[in-house]
């Protein structure tokens, strides 16, 4: 057998010195991250899995073919794949690495990446629950069929795809049906993490798999306890360098208060999703800071169109004109984050439409809309978590007082989980959400309103002519009539037939250790590889 020169040079080094010897050398520290939930699903899948949380925690234990540089200027970089190139409008090849090896010592290859875009992890599903798509959290428990989210989150994310093809043990081809313009942007997404086909064949089912999938990022994982726990530790084979941190381990701590006391009294390294209002007091310990700012994701609230109230487009008009978005961002931010052009992002480059916007703050045209609409009072209620988001229940606070001022009746009803906001229940009105660009174009955060996306499969809200744009704008590849379908396609969505409304910018504000040299990403994602530390 041939060994790689670095794997040589670590067979000689651990040679010379006994096991006891290296273990006392290992100074890594032990990190303890405090986050508000681990999992939405309690399962580290991806095809299940799509929640802000998911993608936080992803990033440490399992990898992509491209990447984007999240602490850093956000260009497209290689990942699990060392090179890629386009051979047509519908294919491009990529190189994988060669020194890459999954947490159970498998080296990847080319078949396992075939298996990470196959029928067996992505294409196919079980029975949709009666209650609907994204309820259950103990999906595949009795078999290796994945839930049915999978391949409608497939859909979203891959729709034109036709094959992963082999090419040789160390290159494939990623085979779209129709020309896409986007598709080394869409290998971003962790939906495409590359994991261990022999792990996954072992699994007695697919949620023991899902619950501690294989994959090939900088960490292990250990123990997973849903709702309480996740324990990592350091994965020393891992092809981009020994990772700094020899045991990491995220806590489910829901409140902003305790994760804070928690911080201070040395029980936590790191604490997520501080609000604004806490850096003050956490920085006023020497030992402490707060980092982060503005991310690629867009808070907004989502309408079920079904609800017998929000039918009529000008009740939801009215919605979308009655918020004063730059006074949420000025109350419970302090301007440290701002009021998108709508659902889009700088990030987006030429896509982006500079002279768009969100709804004007415009009082009596929502009281007129309503008038026209002949709206006369009825409750509409509103869906959310007990602030899974920063600031969530203090935001609509404010404006359920701002509707209430246009004579809007909105009524705030606390849930426990989203299986309670997302099912099919006949009680839904608007609930929070928000939405990601995983890439640097439109379709990234356009699929969950389209076949395949959150919104549609979970039943609150279609269009055709806006599934009918979104399908050109996924397989188009001429710059002018893409933006003329992002336009059309926004018009719909924030003006004609709304389907969400948006409220701000996301940002995250991480505190922690003042000595831990860390730096937040542009995104969920929190990297802890060596690129990223010290």
């Amino acid at each position: 057998m041939l060994l790689s020169r670095r794997r040589a040079l670590t067979l000689a080094g651990t040679a010379a010195l006994p096991c006891p010897a290296i273990a006392q050398g290992d100074n890594r520290p032990t990190i303890t991250v405090a986050v508000q939930k681990i999992s939405t699903s309690n399962t580290l899948e991806p095809m299940r899995e799509q929640s802000n949380v998911g993608q936080r925690i992803f990033y440490t234990f399992a990898e992509t073919l491209t990447d984007h540089a999240w602490t850093g200027d956000l260009s497209l970089q290689p990942g699990l794949a060392e090179s890629f190139r386009r051979i047509d409008e519908r294919t491009i090849e990529l190189k994988l690495r060669r020194d890459v090896r999954f947490h159970n010592g498998d080296a990847m290859t080319a078949e396992d990446v075939a298996f990470s875009f196959g029928p067996e992890r992505m294409w196919s599903g079980s029975t949709v629950d009666t209650r609907g798509m994204w309820v259950s959290t103990t999906p595949g428990a009795t078999s290796k069929v994945p839930p049915p989210e999978a391949p409608k989150i497939a859909m979203g994310a891959y729709p034109g795809f036709e094959r992963m093809e082999i090419v040789a043990k160390d290159t494939v081809r990623f085979v779209n049906r129709v020309p896409d313009a986007t598709l080394e942007g869409r290998l971003t997404r962790n939906t495409g993490s590359i994991f261990s086909q022999r792990a996954f064949a072992e699994a007695p089912t697919w949620l023991d798999w899902a619950r501690k999938p294989v994959g090939t990022g900088p960490y292990r994982i250990v123990d997973y306890k849903p709702d309480s726990t996740l324990t990592m530790e350091a994965f020393d084979d891992y092809w981009g360098g020994r990772p700094p941190i020899k045991r990491l381990r995220f806590v489910e701590v829901p409140e902003v208060a305790a994760r804070v006391n928690g911080l201070r009294a040395g029980d936590f390294d790191f604490a997520c999703d501080m609000p604004p209002d806490q850096i003050a007091t956490i920085e006023s310990n020497p030992k402490l800071e707060v980092v982060g700012g503005p991310i690629m994701n867009i808070r907004l609230t989502i309408f079920d169109k079904h609800h017998p109230t929000l039918r009529d487009p000008r009740v939801r008009r009215a919605m979308t004109q009655a918020i004063d978005r730059q006074a949420i961002v000025d109350a419970l931010w302090a301007g440290r984050t701002k009021v998108p052009k709508g659902l889009q992002w700088d990030f987006f480059g030429p896509m982006l439409l500079g002279d768009w916007a969100a709804p004007a703050y415009d009082p009596a045209e929502a009281a007129r809309l309503l008038k026209e609409a002949r709206y006369d009072g009825a409750p509409i209620p509103y869906q959310m978590l007990n602030n899974y988001y920063t600031n969530q229940v203090q935001t609509a606070q404010i404006m359920v007082e701002q509707w209430r001022a246009v004579g809007l009746n909105v009524a705030i009803e606390m849930k426990e989980n989203w299986g309670q906001i997302l099912g099919r229940f006949p009680e839904r009105g608007i609930c929070e959400n928000s939405n990601s660009s995983w890439f640097n174009d439109p379709v990234a955060s356009l699929a969950a309103y389209a076949p395949g996306g959150q919104t549609w499969e979970a039943g609150q809200w279609e269009n055709d002519e806006a599934a009918q744009r979104i399908a050109a704008l996924q397989s188009g590849t001429d710059l002018q009539q893409r933006r003329a379908d992002f336009r059309r396609i926004l018009t719909i969505l924030e003006r004609e037939d709304p389907c969400y409304n948006v409220i701000h910018q996301n940002a995250t504000f991480t505190a922690k250790r003042r000595d831990y040299k860390w730096r937040p990403a542009q995104s969920f994602v929190v990297d802890f590889r060596a690129s990223n530390w010290g």
